[in-house]
């Protein structure tokens, strides 16, 4: 344990894959902590006088379930979009019938440019809104596309790019995970040469549906603190393998959530991107940084790392726009309450599933399990499977939801929020979403 964080004096590490079923009992009943693998922190006082033992509970029980459902869930994964796949590599479904009668059946290359993820199936627009001509909206609109085709192979990217948007690929990023010896995170970036040859567009993948660990990276509440890089002291953050922010116990100390074992939520990626440039001092691109635009970002960090960053945005003049839809319930996490103190920063904008928005310092409902909000929730769910019917006759066939789409909203009966996090309502909402004031005058508040 020394040797993983010779380099961090506080921090709070929850380890389930060292956890049994034994230490969630003695969690939740035992008066003392003492020698626990799946527990660390460097002060015993703080990991026995938990406030909220049963949030350490829940985050350790759902990261448990989530282990333990890693392969098979990759695997239901790899099946599902194999099976959503094989009809276009056929060339359609009576095509695919042929086929697998005469026995010239095609199995679909993932690699190719016409193999579309789950995400993809859920919604298959792929053109731009050209029917917003204001910039600042188009900016927007935009960043949530390259969102959605993150999500994608890169030749499904460079197609995309190049013959539907007209614009210059630049490249595809798989970044390495020597931790777990796999790429585990994705980007792509791209250029808008015709309009405004000098925007760049840099695009994360978010969390995937059948990503056991990116779904664990929002349920952990670990953390680990460092003092605030403009002040004294080291001037890092501390990079291990959990993730995670809580209260701050000394002045001048912030905390944040980056970890090096699995992937990050695209959203959560984003901004740490910027933080990564700030911490950096790396002035020349945060002069030419534009803005940060994430789409159901998770928390990253506590109070003091959001007033930090918002002071480098505002020094910077750097745009930093939060977009929430509804009950999405990947902006309700990691929790924030008076024990753990995750909290998100800046204004968020949030839309309801009318797709009319306003701006607000948090969303509502911000810790997701209330019992107060269950019914609405449901209800709410209810209504946005009968408006997936409804939205194409009064907008268009654009708007349009696919079957796959249509079966997810039928989960959401049971378990609203999940596919409140899906593309489809994000892309509906820079499209059709009324907001208040301007995304401009959001720069500096």
């Amino acid at each position: 344990m020394a040797d993983e964080v010779h380099f961090c004096q506080n921090y709070l590490l929850i380890k389930p894959e060292q956890a049994s079923c034994f230490d969630l009992l003695r969690l939740l009943c035992s008066k003392t902590l003492e020698n626990c693998d799946f527990l660390r922190t460097p002060v015993e006082a703080e990991a026995v006088r938990f406030r909220r033992r049963w949030i350490v509970f829940i985050s350790l029980l759902v990261q448990k379930v989530l282990l333990w459902l890693k392969k098979p869930l990759a695997a239901v994964g790899d099946a599902v979009e194999l099976l959503l796949n094989y009809p276009a590599a056929n060339g359609g479904c009576l095509r695919l019938l042929f086929n697998l009668l005469t026995g010239r059946l095609v199995r679909p290359d993932k690699s190719s440019a016409g193999f579309t993820s789950a995400i993809g199936y859920t919604d298959k627009r792929w053109n731009l809104d050209r029917s917003i001509r204001n910039h600042e909206h188009n900016n927007a609109s935009l960043a949530m596309m390259a969102s959605k085709l993150s999500y994608e192979n890169e030749s499904f990217v460079r197609n995309i790019v190049t013959h539907h948007w007209q614009m210059e690929f630049v490249e595809f990023y798989d970044f390495w995970n020597d931790f777990q010896e796999l790429n585990t995170t994705n980007a792509m970036m791209f250029r808008d040469k015709n309009v405004n040859p000098n925007l760049i567009v840099v695009a994360f993948r978010g969390t995937e549906p059948f990503d056991a660990d990116a779904w664990r990276t929002d349920v952990d509440i670990s953390w680990l603190a460092e003092r605030d890089p403009s002040g004294p002291g080291p001037k890092i953050i501390c990079l291990l393998h959990h993730q995670g922010a809580a209260e701050n116990p000394n002045p001048g100390e912030w905390r944040c959530k980056i970890h090096t074992d699995r992937a990050q939520p695209g959203g959560a990626l984003a901004i740490l991107c910027a933080s990564v440039l700030a911490i950096h001092q790396e002035e020349l691109l945060l002069q030419r940084l534009e803005g940060v635009y994430t789409f159901g970002q998770p928390r990253v960090g506590n109070e003091q790392f959001g007033e930090y960053m918002m002071g480098k945005m505002t020094s910077y003049d750097v745009k930093y726009v939060r977009f929430v839809y509804s009950n999405d319930v990947v902006p309700r996490l990691p929790y924030d309450d008076k024990t753990f103190m995750f909290k998100h920063f800046g204004p968020c904008l949030f839309f309801n599933s009318c797709y009319k928005g306003q701006v607000l310092e948090e969303e509502p409902n911000k810790n997701y399990f209330s019992v107060l909000y269950v019914v609405p929730k449901i209800l709410n769910a209810v209504y946005e499977l009968i408006r997936s019917f409804i939205l194409p006759w009064r907008k268009g066939e654009e708007y349009k939801e696919t079957w796959l789409m249509k079966l997810f909203r039928v989960a959401a009966l049971v378990v609203p929020g999940l596919v409140n996090h899906f593309p489809v309502d994000y892309v509906n909402l820079t499209r059709l979403g009324k907001l208040s004031s301007s995304i401009h005058n959001l720069k500096h508040d």
